[in-house]
């Protein structure tokens, strides 16, 4: 590691690190972006060229390009933007459908679109965002009371701890199986009669951001029975006994039945976006065909079950009835 002295120095941003290098000799002859990868080794490389091309990164006071060289001595500005990971997250004034809430969980009927917590690309406008706005007193639970997740694009419901002792609760219960979760998937091709996919998942080697079926996967259960079946497609009931990052989606891909609208785990035609209905003209849908149907648990206070139901959303009811 090569070592370097810099100091802050004042500038208009006050969310960015601004900081002042001085190129040492032994980096001479090498690109900016690679000396500049031996003097901030906590920076990518890849970081360190997308800051020189946006301009955040200065050689003797004027932009450059990642490829020009630099010989030692030369001073280097360098605006680092802040991390969003390094942010708390702010309460958002952002509309959310309560189905049920009291002093100790809330249940919450997501739209789809909509990201349950903050992650890579989405910093803000998340479900977690909009729980903070809606009950301040979540800021004193980890996660802002958020014990299980859907998709970015899944519909349905999801339970939210208000307290410790209530999360504690739902937490023993998602680790115990209790938690019961029901979904309609509408997924590709006639589904002969029920089963269960009894496979496990893990991160795609050959796709980070995807999942699937891995001998050296975590195990994972899905259980689903036929609801209905139309012409070219089939609706299913599914329920998890475990609940793996994209289950149902990866489950039923490997069955030979995505999922209707899925981009990411497709079938051997394709994310299948359209559906015939049944008079000849095509439903489009923009997202898989997924929505979280029933949700059911022991109340955290009372120790009583609790049941709750969200009906379709329009684009999912309005496929249907086109098949229908």
């Amino acid at each position: 590691m090569i070592e370097n002295n810099y100091s802050a120095r004042d500038a208009p941003d006050p969310a960015a690190s601004h900081l002042t290098l001085l190129i040492p000799a032994q980096c001479a002859g090498l690109r900016i972006d690679q000396a500049l990868a031996q003097m901030i080794p906590e920076h990518s490389r890849s970081r360190i060229a997308a800051w020189l091309k946006d301009g955040r990164i200065l050689l003797d006071s004027r932009a450059v390009r990642p490829d020009v060289k630099v010989w030692g001595g030369e001073s280097v500005d360098l605006a680092v933007p802040a991390d969003p990971r390094d942010a708390p997250p702010q309460a958002q004034d952002i509309r959310i459908n309560v189905v049920y809430e009291d002093d100790a969980v809330l249940v919450i009927d997501k739209p789809a679109g909509l990201v349950v917590h903050p992650g890579s690309g989405n910093w803000s406008g998340t479900l977690l965002n909009a729980l903070l706005h809606h009950a301040p007193g979540l800021q004193e639970v980890p996660r802002a009371g958020i014990v299980h997740r859907l998709d970015k694009d899944t519909s349905g419901l999801l339970v939210v701890a208000k307290t410790l002792t209530a999360q504690t609760s739902l937490v023993r219960q998602l680790q115990a199986r209790t938690v019961e979760r029901t979904y309609l998937a509408l997924v590709q091709g006639r589904v002969a009669h029920e089963g269960e996919v009894d496979a496990p998942i893990g991160r795609d080697p050959r796709n980070r951001v995807r999942m699937a079926v891995l001998a050296s996967g975590k195990p994972a259960l899905t259980r689903y029975r036929v609801q209905t079946r139309y012409a070219q497609v089939t609706l299913l009931e599914c329920k998890l006994s475990t609940g793996r990052t994209h289950q149902i989606r990866v489950h039923l891909q490997s069955i030979g039945h995505p999922l209707v609208g899925d981009p990411v785990y497709r079938g051997a035609q394709g994310a299948a976006k359209s559906v015939a209905g049944a008079n000849g003209a095509f439903v489009v849908i923009e997202r898989q065909a997924l929505h979280a149907q029933r949700l059911a648990f022991l109340h955290p206070q009372s120790g009583a079950r609790v049941e709750f139901q969200a009906p379709l959303p329009a684009d999912l009811q309005r496929l249907l009835d086109s098949l229908s």
